[in-house]
């Protein structure tokens, strides 16, 4: 870290520990073959290429690398679901769909740090065998796709790419495939439906797990952009090495996305579970803003359960387990799901007591409403009820019991889902419910609970005449 020097304003924080994100913002730095190159770029290609490819996945599996793009599920252990004596094409689509509101990490490895992506997914494929791979770019980052179709082309003239890597015999083509700008290609079956050119309904699981029929129904491996680049690392390294960074089961480092209510939002690499929740916002983002006091924390992107500032939650088991505040929550995969949340994609909403919770469950519904796939029934009817309910609280025309009806709503579309989606538009609203409910409750109006005739009834009521 004495070593790179990074521009003025820009340099990370004391408690940082930055390996993915060590050339972003890095004093002159470029984007260019050349200069990843004389920073010691590729070289980790180079011995992985060396290697066998199974031990490359017992070196991420030793490593214990987590995905990064939501599920944290291990990507060795994923890596291992390919079918044995596999006789298809295998593939590895690079997910950098990147749509999960309050998350906005992986573009920047990807305008400023593109042979990094680069050499990672190299890595992977010849771990497990692709000789194919995508990468899957959302249509609002024009900019980061030319800036990778650029440095695909660099690595293809340095040997890195295509023929006979390496003298390995092993050939490899990169392609980008700019997607529509649509959330539900996040799900890696929606992705690969839409990657195969067809409206992205996302696929039954089973039997329809990529790694077993996945792009074409040939194996396929999905993983996010800052999964893919930790690959890298694990293998100059040494994955028992990397493994040492971070907490047991929460290993190594994340990037963290802090938005809304604090002084100094932005994006922050730290060891999984070596920074609290109340370091983050206290230290690394400056505190609350002046005059103000925590209200809630959304800790995963938007589709993670809120927790409000006043809770107490009880983690470990047995003899360990304790009781602690939402400053001392440490911000691993493990932690934040015992407190009841999750810690997703790293995007970490700060709300204080400014905030209308009503509006804020709004602003979300209206999001999963707009962004459903529309597959299924209850996330294509119910995100727009959800929505359509929360625009009476906010505008001051619901009933007190619009209240309950939000949460049956949001409970029946909770696991009646062919994909997560389903939970993603339901939690937040159960979680706001449950959390905040006497605060929606006020937004309501008594006198309207009689009063309130369903405009859409009536015109029905009225056709029938």
């Amino acid at each position: 870290m004495s070593q790179v020097k990074y521009i003025a304003g820009k340099e990370p924080h004391a408690n940082e520990s930055r390996v993915v994100f060590k050339n972003v913002d890095r004093e002159g730095w470029d984007q260019s073959i050349e200069t990843y190159i004389k920073d010691g770029g590729y070289e980790q290609q180079k011995k992985a290429f060396k290697m066998e490819p199974g031990d490359i996945t017992e070196e991420v599996k030793k490593a214990g690398l987590r995905g990064r793009g939501g599920a944290g599920f291990p990507a060795g252990l994923k890596w291992s679901f390919l079918p044995p004596n596999n006789d298809k094409p295998v593939y590895l689509i690079c997910n950098a769909d990147e749509s999960e509101p309050g998350t906005f990490k992986d573009r920047y490895i990807i305008h400023q740090d593109p042979h990094q992506l680069i050499e990672g997914m190299a890595i992977s494929c010849f771990a497990v065998g692709a000789k194919l791979a995508y990468i899957y770019i959302r249509e609002e980052f024009p900019e980061g796709a030319q800036i990778l179709e650029t440095a695909i082309e660099e690595a293809h003239k340095k040997g890195f790419l295509g023929k006979d890597i390496l003298g390995t015999g092993f050939d490899l083509e990169i392609y980008v495939h700019r997607g529509a700008g649509a959330y539900i290609c996040g799900e890696e079956t929606g992705l690969i439906e839409s990657l195969e050119g067809k409206r992205p309904y996302p696929r039954i699981k089973p039997p329809y797990f990529p790694a077993a029929m996945g792009l074409y129904l040939c194996p396929t491996i999905v993983n996010n952009v800052e999964t893919l680049c930790h690959v890298k690392h694990i293998i100059g390294s040494g994955g028992e090495a990397w493994s040492k960074t971070g907490t047991p089961n929460n290993t190594g480092t994340r990037i963290l996305c802090v938005s809304g209510d604090v002084q100094k939002p932005g994006y922050f690499e730290v060891q999984v579970g070596k920074v609290t929740l109340g370091e983050l916002i206290n230290d690394m983002c400056g505190g609350l803003k002046e005059g103000r006091k925590l209200k809630a924390v959304i800790p995963g992107g938007s589709s993670a359960k809120v927790l409000r500032a006043d809770e107490t939650f009880k983690v470990g088991r047995g003899d360990d387990e304790k009781e602690i505040s939402i400053w001392d929550i440490p911000m691993d995969f493990d932690t934040l799901a015992a407190c009841g949340s999750m810690a997703g994609s790293g995007g970490v909403i700060i709300m204080d007591d400014s905030r209308s919770m009503s509006w804020v469950i709004n602003n979300l519904n209206n999001f999963y409403a707009h962004e459903s796939c529309g597959q299924c029934t209850p996330c294509r009817e119910g995100s727009l009820w959800m929505k359509k309910i929360t625009d009476r609280v906010v505008a001051g025309k619901a009933a007190p019991s619009d209240i309950d009806q939000l949460d049956a709503v949001a409970r029946n579309i909770d696991g009646r889902t062919i994909c997560a989606f389903g939970e993603a538009a339901s939690w937040p609203t159960e979680s706001f419910v449950d959390k905040f409910r006497d605060e929606l409750v006020a937004d309501t109006k008594p006198e309207l609970e009689e009063a309130f005739v369903n405009a859409e009834s009536l015109t029905a009521a009225a056709n029938l005449k």
